[in-house]
């Protein structure tokens, strides 16, 4: 009797510690309260309300997404609890919950296989009828006479029967094309909601230890993958010498496996996935190269600022050479990581579908290839050539390469924001436009929305506004016939900095109308920002080289090749404008080869760069010629790359 006493007692013992272990260990939901999301990824806040005993507690938060980046979870709101670990693991048997829509087309599909298996079991009886039919249509035998008038009557039945059932057959299989068409159309839908049929989830396994029983509100903090945002840029001129109003969006995605429901929303410019390890320098050694190296041209990491937009679908683009801004024709325009790729075409244009890539990487034969994110419909690029790469200089927060060629591509544009006067400076708030709140720290930009949103998890873009400003601007018409002969309207604007713009894509709108697409970046050193608003057809200008001076001849040991060109502009709008023409002159970067006689008409000349620039006012269908000239000297039996 002892001894069962003491077994009953050491029983009641187990189920008590067993008890309190499983009362200790328990599965507790958790809400998303804010978001902060980057250019690339995005930080998920959490918040959970519970009750833990004395002792050791177990908490498993499920129902997360399966690619929280381990290392970036943090745990507050402890008190007077201690954490023994944390883990995360993903659940293979725990299904992610669908949104309400694709619940319902999943339904919907479930419901038109009932449907279409009904019609076929229809058309299985049909052919059985059939097949019965045919099988028992001999009438009579060898010692029996049918009459003629029950001939008849099985004639007709036999008739109408199988007349009906074949109607009857043919029904149902459109009725089955019917509700075939719908069944592919609604999962036509459900590809583009992104849906997959994955079952996982992230689960995070915290355990506690506490002296005493507590309440916790538990703050969860983590970095998830799959989510990210993009800006654009809506510009929108309605007359000349008016402000632009240039609206700021957010083109916000995520298809982290958990939909996002009425959050507090943080847009960072930030991007905790780039590479944030400093460069080290090393010195250089110089030796000799014979025919046996194997030298390649080392070059500095591009300080690109561009990240991938995922819904750009067909990208556009021209690409030039560095040194003289001449298209490329042949260039192979490949998208990473796929077959997909198409070549540039004789005037350097390219067009391209997207298909499952991230970046476009662009190769031609004595060029260095170049790599760029896919961020924009329209990606003009300009290829270095390899001969002409000089040293690497290493800058503050950053490297670039440089070079005298990448240099006088760069020419141009900073003759172009040359032309325009500095804007006022505009004091700016604390606040968006749109009650936005703005933080600004040390490498980054934030915008707390002011109102919450609820972002579904299918990689669907919802576009979210986060400021909007009437931008004082400066108009004028520009051309540069020796690279492109289409005149471009476009606005300077100063002070830049304080709209806290990022590179990208710009909607151009001008007098009411859509115009196209143009590229905003804010990247460059120069003090104010030229945007181009589009192409005007009314005004032509038309660059042609003069026969009378396209003459070579021969001094000495010497080449001398005389050039000549004429401009020609027409003002074919109804009011007068201004126009600013550049072309240029080209420089030696050999002693051997000599620029002389040269005319620039009256052109305002910049001898360092040799570019000429042209301030035109032009009255309305008046037109207007400048020239230029210049003979090239060099030894006969060399080329020159005119």
């Amino acid at each position: 009797m002892t001894t069962h006493l003491k077994l009953l007692k050491t029983f009641l013992i187990f189920l008590f510690v067993l008890s309190t272990q499983l009362a200790n260990a328990f599965q507790q939901p958790s809400k998303i309260t804010t978001v902060t999301v980057y250019l690339d990824g995005a930080e998920i806040n959490r918040e959970a309300s519970l009750k833990i005993n004395s002792g050791k507690s177990e908490i498993t938060f499920n129902g997360l997404s399966p690619f929280v980046e381990e290392s970036s979870i943090q745990i507050s709101g402890l008190k007077d609890a201690s954490i023994l670990s944390i883990n995360y693991g993903i659940n293979y048997l725990s299904k992610q919950k669908q949104s309400d829509s694709i619940l319902a087309l999943q339904n919907e599909l479930k419901h038109l296989d009932s449907k279409i298996q009904y019609q076929y079991d229809l058309i299985a009886g049909y052919n059985e009828e059939l097949s019965l039919i045919q099988s028992n249509k001999h009438l009579g035998n060898e010692t029996t006479v049918v009459s003629l008038e029950k001939l008849k009557t099985f004639a007709a039945y036999y008739r109408t029967r199988i007349t009906a059932l074949r109607v009857a057959i043919n029904k149902s299989n459109l009725e089955i094309e019917n509700q075939q068409t719908i069944k592919t159309n609604i999962k036509h839908q459900l590809a583009e909601f992104n849906v997959e049929e994955k079952t996982q989830t992230g689960e995070i396994k915290l355990t506690l230890n506490s002296e005493v029983a507590l309440s916790l509100d538990l703050k969860i903090k983590y970095n998830i993958k799959h989510a990210g945002w993009v800006p654009i840029y809506d510009l929108k001129a309605e007359k000349i010498n008016n402000p632009v109003s240039l609206e700021y969006k957010a083109h916000v995605y995520q298809n982290s496996g958990c939909d996002w429901t009425d959050v507090a929303l943080v847009l960072s410019t930030s991007d905790p996935n780039t590479n944030n390890e400093k460069p080290i320098v090393t010195p250089k050694y110089l030796n000799f190269i014979n025919a046996y190296s194997n030298y390649q041209s080392q070059r500095a990491i591009r300080n690109y600022n561009f990240k991938y937009n995922p819904s750009v679908n067909t990208i556009t683009g021209i690409v030039t050479s560095s040194s003289d801004g001449t298209p490329i024709p042949g260039v192979s325009v490949i998208e990473k990581g796929t077959s997909n790729g198409v070549q540039t075409d004789f005037d350097g244009k390219y067009t391209l579908k997207t298909t499952t890539g991230n970046a476009l990487v662009y190769s031609y034969v004595g060029m260095e290839t170049e790599e760029l994110p896919i961020h924009s419909s329209i990606m003009n690029v300009t290829l270095d050539d390899i001969s002409t790469l000089d040293e690497v200089v290493v800058i503050g927060y950053g490297t670039k390469a440089t070079s005298s060629s990448s240099v006088k591509a760069k020419s141009i544009q900073n003759m172009i924001d040359e032309d325009f006067d500095d804007d006022p400076y505009i004091e700016t708030e604390n606040y968006t436009t749109n009650g936005n709140i703005i933080e600004e720290g040390i490498t980054s930009i934030s915008f707390k929305i002011d109102k919450k949103h609820s972002i579904p998890s299918d990689g669907d873009i919802s576009v979210i506004e986060i400021d909007k400003y009437n931008v004082p601007a400066t108009y004028n018409y520009f051309a540069a016939p020796v690279l492109n002969e289409n005149v471009f309207l476009t606005a300077k604007i100063g002070n830049w900095e304080q709209y806290n713009l990022l590179p990208a894509e710009a909607n151009v709108y001008f007098e009411g109308s859509y115009s196209g697409k143009t590229n905003i970046n804010p990247s460059a050193t120069t003090d104010s920002l030229t945007i181009s608003l589009g192409v005007d057809p009314n005004i032509v200008v038309k660059r042609t080289q003069l026969n009378n001076f396209k003459r070579t001849t021969f001094i000495g040991s010497n080449k001398v090749i005389q050039k000549a060109f004429e401009i020609e502009i027409k003002n074919n709008k109804q009011t007068d404008i201004l126009l600013t023409v550049l072309d240029r002159i080209p420089k030696s970067q050999n002693k051997a080869i000599k620029i002389d006689n040269i005319e620039t008409d009256n052109s305002s000349y910049n001898d360092t760069k040799g570019i000429m620039k042209w301030v035109i006012n032009l009255k309305s269908g008046g037109t207007k010629n400048v020239k230029h000239s210049y003979t090239v000297k060099f030894p006969k039996d060399k080329r020159v790359n005119l």
